[in-house]
């Protein structure tokens, strides 16, 4: 370190007149013609997750898992300490990505492949890098479709997430030949994911009691339907949120600019999509993921209508596969999350029924109506511990 003085402050600003030629206007985000196969960006900034931001995650988001809120019960599942939250940690990432993949976006198209790799702990920090997979033009002025593949590692340059993601990004409507990203940066992403897990233990009477008991791998079936009753009215609390997640995409908290769109994303700023995600699966972790042991990932995943402030949502589940788990003591099941808003979740299944399940791109080809109350789909998998 070095000592430097700091010469007295002097007044500049009323000797210099404003130079009106000399002004420069910064833009953010990429245009289509930004996105070339095989380019890599390394996006800029980090976020290092302390233990108070990943413990006001999980409550702020109705986590009911112990592992993301109790560091002795996460020690005694065999984790170095306090967990956090897979999704926070998939919410950082895809944030601190948003400048160079997204910001100029018109939609998000959907989330594939998502694995959990590792766990992350209070005091990690987080990077973000992605590779352009394709750039699929759709004819001259009008918006293609970008799909990129995105990896995030810890302060040892460990891979604890990675991801696909596709984006409809409108062209820049100019000769300009663009700007590449570093097609030779290093990427490297898990050809074959896993990830090391301790086996599920035998608890103490007392750590399990940190959990309900109704929700381990025997309680479930597939078929089965989980309307979770409690719902979470989103406030203007969304827009600190969206920038404590590194996300800079102005459509989530300036209203000029949102006013400023047309179509439907026009008016109030639109709640950034992975903060509904994280809403959801939290509004189902009582009744569902209480005994996960581990998150493995997500695919399939579709934000079908924008949330605003104000609105109210609310998750079912539906259970779709069940087999043995890798580790001891644990058995994998496949789930189908469903988010509505604006209508209660047994209302909404009286209403719509087996149609909620039904993927909404599918359904004009079945001569089916989308449904504007519903807001998000998407499969997970996870390990639930078996009964003690």
């Amino acid at each position: 370190m070095n000592k430097v003085s700091i010469p007295p402050f002097t007044e500049m600003s009323p000797q210099l007149p404003a130079a009106l030629d000399n002004v420069t206007k910064p833009e953010y985000g990429r245009y289509l013609e930004d996105f070339n196969e095989g380019d890599v960006f390394i996006h800029p900034r980090a976020i290092t997750v302390d233990r108070t931001f990943a413990q006001e995650y999980s409550t702020v988001f109705h986590e009911a898992n112990p592992l993301f809120l109790s560091a002795p019960y996460a020690k005694a599942n065999g984790f170095q300490d306090l967990l956090v939250h897979p999704l926070q940690v998939f919410n950082i990432v895809l944030s601190l990505g948003v400048q160079n993949n997204s910001e100029k976006a018109i939609a998000n198209l959907g989330y594939y492949n998502v694995n959990f790799l590792r766990p992350v702990y209070p005091g990690d920090t987080i990077r973000a890098r992605s590779r352009v997979v394709s750039r699929k033009e759709r004819g001259p002025g009008s918006p293609g479709i970008v799909h990129v593949k995105t990896l995030g590692t810890d302060q040892n340059d460990q891979v604890v997430i990675q991801y696909e993601r596709k984006i409809m990004i409108p062209p820049r409507g100019s000769a300009d030949p663009g700007r590449r990203g570093e097609p030779n940066a290093p990427f490297s992403p898990v050809d074959s994911p896993s990830v090391e897990l301790p086996d599920a233990p035998k608890l103490s009477d007392e750590m399990l009691r940190h959990t309900m008991r109704n929700t381990y791998y025997e309680d479930f079936k597939v078929g089965q339907i989980i309307v979770h009753k409690n719902m979470r009215t989103i406030t203007d609390e969304h827009v600190p949120w969206t920038y404590r997640m590194g996300n800079t995409h102005p459509l989530h908290y300036d209203k000029l600019y949102s006013k400023s769109l047309s179509g439907p994303m026009s008016g109030e700023p639109i709640v950034y999509g992975g903060l509904v995600f994280g809403w959801l699966a939290g509004l189902a972790s009582r009744d569902v993921t209480e005994n996960m042991l581990w998150d493995l990932g997500y695919h399939e995943g579709y934000h079908t209508q924008p949330a605003v402030s104000g609105d109210t949502v609310g998750s079912i589940t539906r259970i779709i596969g069940m087999s043995d788990g890798p580790v001891k003591g644990a058995g994998l099941v496949q789930m189908q999350l469903i988010g509505v808003k604006n209508i209660t979740t047994p209302e909404a299944l009286e209403k719509f029924g087996a149609d909620l399940f039904i993927k909404e791109n599918d359904k004009k080809a079945l001569g089916k109506d989308k449904i504007p109350e519903k807001i998000f789909e998407i499969e997970r998998r996870v390990l639930l511990k078996r009964r003690s």
